[in-house]
Parts: C-alpha cells; structure tokens; sequence
C-alpha cells in the first residue's frame, strides 16, 4: 500500500475528479451514484461528474491506497445489493488534506496578486 512508501505530497496536484471523489468521502461511506450527486451538489452544480471518469478514477484511487471498498452495508431493504461503497484511508485523508492546502495556498497567492479580493475586503 502506497501509505507506507509515501508522502501525501508526492500524489500532488490531485486530478479534479480525484479531489471531488475524496472530498465527497469526508462526509462518511457513498456509492458511486451517491458520490456523483454530493459532487455535484457541493459545488453548486459546477462538477459532474460521469460515470466512466467516476470509475476509472475510483480504481486509481482505489489502487493508490487512497479509498478503499467497505464491507458494511446499509439494511438490505435500504440499498442495492450491486452496490459498491467506498470510504476514505487514513492515508486518503491525509492526501485530500495536502491538496486543500495546496489550494489554499493558491488562492492566498491570487489574493495577494488583486485577481481575487482578500477576505473580508471589497471587491475587486
């Protein structure tokens, strides 16, 4: 598993699909179908993601050490037993957490550039 081998830092930059994905998962457990919709409702409708980008970027995250599949399942009358669920690794959450900083810290540049108004501060 990558978690051993290596540091949060050396997967950066995320994909934006990968970074969704494991922004989803934060919030606990989803299937793919419940990982597209939070996706797309975090962000105000700007991300949707499909299913063949959904999935292919499961299997690399999957492979990565990032997410893993969940053996734990909903009550059978709740859920369809097709169903694979997904949940972060202790080591995916450290990635998502480099990532929200990596992105913070562009944001802080853009900021201190004018292309975006400081917090708190007017526009621009």
């Amino acid at each position: 598993m990558k978690e051993d081998k290596e540091e949060p830092e050396a997967l950066l930059p995320l994909p934006v699909a990968a970074f969704q994905i494991l922004l989803a998962l934060t919030s606990g457990e989803r299937h793919g179908y419940g990982i597209m919709q939070e996706a797309a409702q975090s962000s105000g409708g700007k991300v949707n993601l499909g299913p063949g980008t959904l999935y292919r970027t499961i299997r690399r995250l999957l492979a990565d050490g990032l997410i893993e599949e969940s053996d734990e399942r909903p009550a059978p009358d709740l859920d369809d037993e097709r169903r694979n669920y997904y949940r972060l690794t202790p080591f995916g959450l450290r990635v998502a957490r480099a990532e929200a900083q990596r992105l913070a810290e562009l944001v802080r540049m853009a900021q201190s550039r004018q292309l975006l108004p400081q917090p708190g501060g007017g526009g621009i």
